[in-house]
């Protein structure tokens, strides 16, 4: 996948352009969905699988106290964009000078002369340019005069829920790690370098690995059964995240124990893989109170992470025609 974050060096112009926009945060099934669409179309006519996203989100620099957390740091979004067969990801830097393009502009410049869209993909509420100007009646007056296809999607839904990126924000605000699954199509997911902490856990008899992260957002605060990559391989853990009430702290954590493990992790980056919440954050009157609650959550931890493997990207896609048709690299 070619990434690129500027289109005055876009060399060469792409051929047979299909596109989408839109921010995708989550890169939810839906998305998914919509990429197909986009690749399918793509190989019809020989052409290029293009997305056009924006950094940041448009709504920190036109209303911030808006914006919404972001689910997928840009590292992330531009992993799971390759991991859907795209073929071209331009990530355009959202400005005062963007914002206040017109949708004609837009078209006229950004599409049609960069980009040489011949179709289009977008959601059926879809709208852009100063002052949301450029809404749907606008685009089919501009798909027949410059001679694009215009293709509008509803709203994509699975047994009557739609797929949302605030959908997977509420149910990670609620702790339903699991429950995610049904709208990400895998394990919530987040990267981050181990640092040194307080070195509680050791003195508590649980060894642990303080993480941190740019990810915005985080699971409610509670204890989960998680499985951890290091260096290509996954490890049975339980994370905490929360402040840790027992002992007064003001600042949040996150905190890792994996089960059977002696190696030092200090500066090593892991990845997390959520799979289900034990338990809520909880104030215990004592030490051993505590050493207890945690040898509880293990043993719990033990017994759903023996029965529970990590959903990837290719799982996903097992038994659909996406790896025969496209034949892209997948990544978790």
């Amino acid at each position: 996948m070619k990434v690129v974050h500027d289109l005055e060096n876009l060399q060469p112009t792409p051929q047979g352009t299909v596109l989408t926009i839109g921010n995708f945060d989550g890169v939810h099934l839906g998305h998914r969905e919509i990429f197909r669409k986009v690749l399918r179309r793509a190989r019809q006519v020989s052409g290029t699988a293009t997305v056009l996203t924006f950094e940041p989100h448009p709504l920190r620099l036109l209303a911030p106290e808006h914006a919404p957390p972001r689910i997928n740091t840009p590292p992330e979004k531009i992993r799971l964009m390759e991991a859907s067969c795209i073929d071209l990801l331009v990530i355009l830097p959202f400005d005062r000078d963007l914002a206040a393009m017109s949708a004609d502009d837009f078209v006229r410049h950004l599409l049609v002369e960069k980009l040489a869209v011949r179709h289009l993909v977008v959601g059926y509420d879809y709208a852009f340019g100063r002052g949301r100007e450029g809404n749907l009646a606008f685009l089919q007056q501009k798909a027949a005069e410059y001679g694009f296809v215009l293709e509008t999607l509803d709203p994509i839904s699975h047994a009557g829920e739609v797929y949302s990126s605030t959908r997977i924000r509420q149910s990670l605000q609620a702790g339903d790690v699991a429950g995610v699954v049904d709208v990400l199509g895998r394990n919530f997911t987040l990267d981050g370098r181990v640092v040194h902490g307080a070195g509680r856990g050791r003195t508590l008899g649980f060894p642990t690995a303080n993480l941190d992260t740019d990810k915005e957002v985080l699971p409610a605060n509670g204890v989960y059964a998680v499985k951890v990559k290091w260096r290509e391989r996954l490890y049975d853990a339980v994370v905490n995240i929360g402040d840790r009430p027992t002992f007064q702290d003001q600042e949040a954590t996150l905190e890792i124990h994996l089960l059977d493990f002696q190696q030092s992790l200090y500066g090593e980056t892991l990845r997390l893989y959520f799979v289900e919440r034990l338990r809520g954050e909880q104030s215990f009157a004592s030490v051993d109170a505590l050493q207890q609650a945690i040898q509880g959550d293990i043993e719990q931890a033990r017994s759903v992470l023996a029965e529970r493997g990590v959903v990837e990207f290719r799982e996903y896609l097992a038994g659909g025609d996406w790896d025969d048709t496209f034949n892209c690299k997948e990544e978790p």
